[in-house]
């Protein structure tokens, strides 16, 4: 049973990260078709999708096509309860759907002034007053699902849920305009950037198509404040120590280099995503370390 998912650039689309997430970090089997946002492309790949008017937007194997995210977190729920979409214990469940409508309906100030962008981050973007409040209301809401809910773990309602998924998107707002928050929020923050599935779109998003100049600032500069990955590059030549690609099973054709080792893939996609993290990716690093 594989859905496809229509989905924009990686890089830029919170929307995206936030439908995509629902099924990689729960362990559903999904088909990605993606298209770049502000071209022809994106209305071209959406005509597969009607009545679908933006993406991310699901179809399921049997065809029934379901857009916008908190809808697409319903019907995942319902159709593979054993993945764990939502918290099972009614407090935390009816917690996290709360926060997961507030985030998909709010904070319009935070959204346009960090709009999300995987490949640069800034110093400082002297956040104004309207974006301030929206931090603010953040905080509250992430201490009132802690405290609601008595997590124990990084998440907001226990183990990774929707609502976590849902919040990815101001993670890497916060962190990449280097945003005001408490020491609380940070650490929740933090474990976005940690998060498995969020470092694969990331080091997707950092390979995916040049870059979009409607996300461009002339802000100062940081390095990224995540994970640090390891030291891959892409080299020529097709001499690996493996003969096929450990995605798809194909012919090796790309290579990356780590550690003077040679590694090959099937195709550039497949190289460079993973040279851009390689520890994120675990049928790679069953190649790396067997």
């Amino acid at each position: 049973m594989t859905y496809d998912l229509a989905i924009g650039d990686r890089a830029y689309s919170s929307w995206s990260l936030r439908g995509w997430l629902l099924f990689d970090a729960f362990g559903i089997p999904v088909r990605t078709r993606s298209a770049r946002l502000y071209t022809d492309e994106l209305p071209a790949l959406l005509a597969g999708f009607p009545p679908a008017r933006t993406v991310p937007v699901m179809r399921t194997p049997e065809g029934s096509v379901v857009p916008e995210t908190i809808a697409i977190a319903e019907e995942l729920a319902t159709r593979h309860p054993e993945a764990g979409i939502w918290p099972q214990a009614p407090r935390a469940r009816a917690t996290a759907r709360a926060l997961a409508a507030e985030m998909h309906a709010g904070f319009a100030a935070l959204r346009n002034h960090c709009p999300m962008n995987l490949r640069v981050f800034y110093q400082d973007c002297a956040p104004p007053a309207e974006v301030l409040a929206d931090l603010a209301r953040l905080e509250t809401l992430w201490s009132w699902a802690h405290a609601t809910t008595g997590t124990t773990t990084p998440w907001l309602c226990g183990e990774y849920s929707a609502a976590d998924a849902f919040f990815a998107p101001v993670a890497a707002r916060i962190a990449g305009y280097n945003l005001p928050v408490g020491a609380e929020a940070m650490l929740y923050v933090n474990a976005h950037l940690a998060h498995p599935s969020f470092r694969r779109w990331r080091a997707m998003g950092l390979v995916d198509g040049p870059d979009q100049d409607f996300y461009r600032r002339d802000w100062p500069r940081r390095d990224w404040p995540g994970p640090q990955p390891l030291a891959a590059r892409a080299v020529q030549g097709a001499e690996a120590e493996n003969a096929t690609c450990p995605y798809s099973g194909k012919p090796v054709t790309h290579v990356l280099e780590l550690a003077g080792r040679r590694f090959g893939f099937c195709n550039a996609f497949c190289r460079d995503k993973t040279a851009a993290d390689p520890e994120a990716w675990p049928q790679f690093m069953a190649l790396y370390r067997p």
